[in-house]
């Protein structure tokens, strides 16, 4: 665990670095002088040193052109979030010659609906499996099935009940996630920050019982309450953009001094923005989200969007691609938890982010 920390220590200070340490130029001299209208967005390395540390934590690498079948399940690709994941699999899987289906549930609450799409595949001739569980319980019974029938699991972005799948005697090989509570903390710091720590503050939560929903939420509570906020009771929005707005509707009709929203994710946030706008209050309410999604970037440089934590969900796809095909090919994991990067993105360092995925 020390290595993969390391690592991904070493990832998130370049992020850092990159949004704040540009190299000073010498002037131009007068024939030099280069269009001012033709500014090239500043391009940041800390993806490629994210995706260097990832393939370091996940040494050694696997073996490729094997041809295997690999089947993902994902939540809803109306969210980009998973499309970007979903794409992470794929040039993954193109990268090692393997082959990889990527399956999605309609919506992030259809959790029978994920268990059957699993069900189906177990049917099929796929060498292994990942899985991105709605909660942490749904897929416990494919999990076991799939352990019957000697197919690895890899967990990919949300976890599993551990002391479930263990009583239900099922296991999986690997779980690549991120740090969920780190998220929502680093949200409500800067909330925190901006606010002095005074006033009234609310946490919109995704799904209950979905592991990265509850930890955001968790991490965002223990930071506003340590700070001494006036905390709301926690709304629940199911990650769905519409309920987000109704729910901020209501909460600053019965709030109007509210002063900052943490999200569980950036499609929450882009209804309760979309909502604050309608009620002329976006001046006044700071919203923050998680994932850093293309509509929230633009948001955050339209001014819109106060901050959002960004992880890698291209990274994400490409671990769980690599996790799997090595549990596949026999190797063991010195840690089963393998973590991704993630940065706290702002006005101020929006322009840095680019070539993030």
């Amino acid at each position: 665990m020390k290595k993969i920390l390391s690592l991904i220590m070493i990832g998130l200070m370049l992020i850092a670095l990159a949004g704040c340490s540009q190299t000073p130029e010498e002037p131009a001299t007068e024939a030099e002088t280069p269009d001012a209208t033709a500014e090239e967005p500043v391009i940041n390395s800390a993806f490629e040193e994210a995706n260097k540390a990832l393939e370091e934590a996940l040494a050694p690498l696997p073996e490729k052109g094997t041809g295997v079948k690999i089947a993902a399940i994902e939540s809803t690709l109306a969210n980009s979030f998973w499309q970007t994941m979903k794409e992470g699999y794929e040039a993954a899987a193109q990268d090692w010659g393997v082959t990889i289906d990527v399956m999605a549930t309609d919506t992030e609450t259809d959790t029978q609906g994920q268990l059957e799409i699993m069900n189906t595949l177990l049917a099929k001739d796929y060498a292994a499996i990942a899985v991105s569980p709605l909660t942490e319980q749904n897929l416990i019974p494919g999990i076991v099935a799939a352990n019957r029938e000697n197919v690895p699991v890899v967990a990919v972005g949300n976890g599993v009940d551990a002391d479930a799948l263990k009583a239900a005697n099922g296991s999986i090989a690997a779980f690549v996630t991120s740090d969920f509570k780190a998220q929502g903390t680093l949200g409500a710091e800067y909330i925190i920050e901006k606010t002095g720590g005074k006033g009234k503050v609310a946490v919109i939560e995704g799904i209950p019982g979905a592991t990265q929903s509850d930890a955001r939420r968790d991490g965002a509570l223990e930071a506003f309450k340590a700070a001494g906020m006036g905390v709301l009771p926690v709304q629940t929005a199911n990650f769905d953009r519409q309920t987000a707005y109704d729910v901020m509707s209501a909460l600053i009709d019965a709030n109007p001094d509210i002063v900052g929203v943490t999200c569980g994710n950036d499609i929450m946030a882009l209804g309760v923005v979309a909502a604050l706008k309608d009620k002329g209050m976006k001046d006044k309410v700071m919203v923050v989200g998680v994932d850093f999604i293309e509509e929230a970037k633009a948001s955050i440089e339209a001014g819109e969007l106060d901050a959002t934590v960004a992880m890698s969900p291209y990274l994400f796809g490409k671990a769980g691609l690599l996790a799997s095909l090595k549990a596949i090919q026999g190797h063991t994991f010195d840690e089963a938890v393998i973590w991704t990067p993630l940065s706290l993105v702002t006005a101020e360092n929006v322009a840095s982010m680019e070539g993030w995925k």
